[in-house]
Parts: structure tokens; sequence; C-alpha cells
């Protein structure tokens, strides 16, 4: 299983970050710093040797914003070639529109990967949670 975690201490905006394959987004000052994942997912090493998976401090500031999310998005098949939707294409939509609120990028993401997607299904979940600090 993959997974993105988090925990944020709201009083010092420290930001905790474990990841199991997927990253995080930070969105900051107009750029994206992802907080890399261990690439292992959770429950690789049962009857091997466990290894532990590390933690990243981040200290966000005042209007940033993160995204949490499954692998789903970047999977989807669709567009003109039947191609895959891509992180580059995500992140280029994230920065894009990280000005608006997050219910407006909500909606302007289901509506690019719908129209992405056309008559193709959904091949997996896909999952973005997003909050601004």
């Amino acid at each position: 299983m993959d997974i993105a975690l988090c925990v944020i201490d709201k009083k010092s905006r420290l930001l905790k970050f474990a990841g199991a394959n997927n990253p995080a987004y930070v969105l900051h000052e107009n750029q994206i710093i992802q907080l890399n994942p261990d690439k292992f997912p959770v429950g690789a090493f049962i009857e091997d040797q466990i290894n532990d998976f590390k933690t990243i401090d981040y200290q966000l500031a005042a209007d940033d914003s993160v995204y949490l999310f499954s692998d789903g998005i970047a999977d989807q098949f669709g567009g003109p070639k039947g191609k895959k939707f891509k992180y580059t294409q995500f992140k280029s939509l994230l920065l894009s529109n990280q000005n608006t609120s997050m219910v407006n990028q909500k909606t302007i993401l289901n509506q690019n990967i719908t129209a992405w997607m056309g008559d193709l299904e959904q091949v997996d979940d896909i999952l973005v949670i997003g909050f601004k600090i």
C-alpha cells in the first residue's frame, strides 16, 4: 500500500511528513517543493527486515498550500493520444491555480482530469487533498 501522511503543529506551522511511495507538494512563493517519500510500500517487510519510514520536517509559511495525493491522477490515461496525465501536468495545474480558493481548485482539477479522460475509463483511484495555511 502506498500512502502520504502529514501532521501540522498549528502554532509553529511545522509540518511532519512521511510517505510510502507517495510524495507531498508544498506550494511556496510560486514554486513547488516536493517532500520525497521512502521508496517502499507499507507492509513490504512482513517477513524481511523491517525498515522505518523517515519523517521529514518542513517549516510552512503563511499562504503555503500543501497537497497529498494518490498516483491515480498522474497515471490516468487520456488526451489526444491516450497517454498518461503525468506529474508534470499535475504540477503545472497546481501552480497555475494556486491563487484561487481550494473550492475552485477542486473544480478545476475535476474539470481537467475529466476532460483528459474523455471517453476512457478511470484506471485507478484519484485522490487529491489540498489545504492552505
